[in-house]
C-alpha cells in the first residue's frame, strides 16, 4: 500500500495527474535522445520469438524489475519507471519480470501498469518463493493482488524452492487459467544440473537463468535441453550484474559491430545473448527510459550468426 492510500480522492487524483505528467516528460526525453541513433536505436519492429504456451510470440527484449522497481510512492521516484513501461510497450515489448522477493517491486509494477493503462499490453512474469502448498498458494494470491490482476502470463518457481510442491500447484493454476505458463528459475551454476533434469522430465514452459558474456555457462549446459523440449529460455543478469560494463570501461566498440547495428556496449552484450537462437528473451533491468530505448535496440536488425557470436566472445576475452 502506498503513502497516498489514505489521502482524500482529490489528492490521489492530483498525485496521479502529476505522475503521468512527469512520466510523459521523461518518455519524451527518451524519444528525443534515443529515437534515431543514440546507441544505434531505430524504429524498426522488435524481433520476436515463439512462446511455447499458446500461439503467441514475445519480444526478445523485456524488462527486469529487481532493485530498479524497489522505490517509494513519490511521483519523482515512480515517474521514470512509468516512462520505462511506456517505452517498452510503445516499442512492442511486453515481458516484465518480477518476484515477491524483490521488496515492493510487484506492487509498484501493478500500480504503474494500472495507472498508465498498460496492463493489457504487458506480459507479467512473477514467481513463487516459499515452501509448502498452502504457503505457495497464499503467496501467489498476494502476488496477484499486488499486481492488480487475476491472471499472470508466467508463474515461475523461484530458485527451485520446494519446486516439486510448487509445480503441482502451478499445473493446477494453469489448468484453471490463472496462469498462462509455468517455469523454474535459478541464479547459481551449481543448480544447472537440476534445472536441466527438470527441463527433460517435467512438463514446464520456461526456464530463467543468468546468461551473459560474464556468465555463459547456461549456454553450454541448459539451452540445448530447452531447444529439444520446446521450453522457452529467459536470460536474466545479461550485463553480469553490471560487471560487463566495468570490464569495457574506456574501451571503444570495435568497428565491425556496425555490421549488426550495434551502437552501444549494452547492445553488444544483448545481441550476443540473442544470437543464441534458443534464447527467447533477455530481461535487463532499468529504471531509466533512455536505457530502455537503448536496450530495445538490441532486438532490432541483424543478429550475429555462430561465427559472429564467436568473434564477439573472442573480442570480449581480449579486453
Amino acid at each position: 500500500m502506498d503513502a497516498t492510500s489514505h489521502d482524500p480522492p482529490w489528492r490521489r487524483r492530483e498525485f496521479l495527474r502529476q505522475s503521468a505528467t512527469l512520466a510523459l516528460a521523461a518518455l519524451a526525453g527518451a524519444r528525443a535522445t534515443g529515437a534515431e541513433g543514440e546507441a544505434g536505436a531505430t524504429t524498426a519492429p522488435l524481433l520476436r520469438a515463439p512462446w511455447p504456451a499458446g500461439k503467441q510470440t514475445v519480444a526478445r527484449i523485456g524488462l527486469g524489475t529487481w532493485q530498479v522497481f524497489d522505490v517509494g510512492s513519490s511521483r519523482e521516484e515512480r515517474a521514470p519507471l512509468a516512462a520505462v513501461l511506456h517505452t517498452l510497450a510503445e516499442a512492442g515489448g511486453d515481458i516484465v519480470d518480477t518476484s515477491p522477493m524483490y521488496a515492493p517491486a510487484e506492487a509498484v509494477l501493478g500500480e504503474l501498469a494500472a495507472e498508465t493503462g498498460l496492463r493489457a499490453r504487458l506480459f507479467f512474469a512473477t514467481k513463487v518463493w516459499t515452501r509448502g502448498e498452502a504457503g505457495g498458494v497464499a503467496q501467489m494470491e498476494e502476488s496477484l493482488r499486488k499486481l492488480r490482476t487475476d491472471h499472470v502470463e508466467l508463474m515461475q518457481v523461484h530458485n527451485l524452492v520446494d519446486w516439486r510442491t510448487q509445480l503441482r500447484t502451478l499445473r493446477r493454476w494453469k489448468d484453471e487459467g490463472r496462469v498462462g505458463a509455468i517455469g523454474v528459475t535459478h541464479y547459481l551454476e551449481s543448480a544447472y544440473d537440476d534445472v536441466e533434469r527438470i527441463v527433460r522430465t517435467e512438463p514446464i514452459d520456461c526456464v530463467q537463468l543468468p546468461l551473459s558474456l560474464m556468465e555463459p555457462e547456461a549456454a553450454r549446459r541448459v539451452l540445448g535441453a530447452c531447444a529439444e523440449r520446446a521450453v522457452a529460455f529467459i536470460a536474466n543478469r545479461p550485463f553480469g550484474g553490471g560487471g560487463s560494463f566495468r570490464r569495457v570501461r574506456g574501451t571503444p566498440l570495435p568497428s565491425w559491430t556496425a555490421e549488426y547495428g550495434i551502437g552501444s556496449w549494452a547492445q553488444f552484450f544483448l545481441k550476443w545473448i540473442l544470437s543464441h537462437p534458443e534464447v527467447t528473451c533477455a530481461i535487463p533491468g532499468t529504471g531509466n527510459p533512455r536505457h530502455m530505448t537503448d536496450n530495445l535496440g538490441a532486438a532490432r536488425g541483424r543478429l550475429p550468426d555462430a561465427a559472429g557470436r564467436k568473434r564477439m566472445a573472442d573480442f570480449w576475452r581480449s579486453v
